[in-house]
């Protein structure tokens, strides 16, 4: 005999999130949104895009920016870099452990930045990858992925937009790829309008 208090499942009807569900959907929300807001409210200047430092290795460091930075707020990000390595290289204030902590000559005496807007790419086995060159695939996509470098030496400095390419710099390549400045440290800094070019 049928109980008369069963109802008959509907064919299309859809069952509600079960509560335990809801919640983890919620924690997962909310930890994306607390990651967001605490790279914006923890950057040191509002005029910088919001960064994250997802790995670092050696004096190779690894930044996540946001998937909608553009070129021109990751220039202000490679212009900070830049200014902070002239000024006084320490690259504490930018949240980078210091990359050549036994150096008693600077703890950031040398220093290279890799910028991407997929977090993917700043994880740290894909940084040791890169560096020791042991997947010949993970090292070109690792250079295709870049949206942002740079790097700073004893004597030079260089910047770039866009993904590290292979010899001199191309009417095509430079359409999406396209050095900022590049030489010795000697040299004046030059405004967004007059940056030193390619040797």
């Amino acid at each position: 005999m049928n109980d008369s208090t069963s109802q008959p499942a509907v064919p299309g009807q859809k069952k509600p999130l079960d509560t335990v569900v809801k919640m983890a959907l919620g924690v997962f929300v909310g930890s994306f949104a607390l990651i967001w807001g605490g790279m914006y409210l923890s950057r040191p200047d509002r005029s910088i895009p919001p960064y994250s430092i997802g790995s670092q290795e050696g004096s190779a460091v690894a930044v996540h920016v946001p998937a909608w930075t553009s070129d021109a707020e990751i220039e202000t990000l490679i212009e900070r870099f830049r200014k902070v390595g002239r000024e006084t290289r320490n690259f504490g204030a930018m949240k980078i452990r210091p990359t050549t902590p036994d150096d008693p000559q600077s703890r950031y005496h040398r220093i290279t930045i890799y910028i991407f807007t997929l977090d993917d790419w700043a994880e740290a086995p894909i940084l040791h990858q890169y560096l020791t060159g042991e997947d010949r695939d993970v090292r070109e996509g690792f250079r295709k992925a870049l949206r942002g470098f740079y790097q700073l030496t004893d004597s030079e400095e260089e910047g770039r937009i866009g993904p590290l390419v292979e010899g001199p710099d191309t009417a095509a390549t430079m359409a999406y790829s396209r050095q900022l400045f590049k030489g010795p440290i000697g040299q004046p800094l030059t405004g967004s309008s007059e940056r030193a070019s390619a040797p």
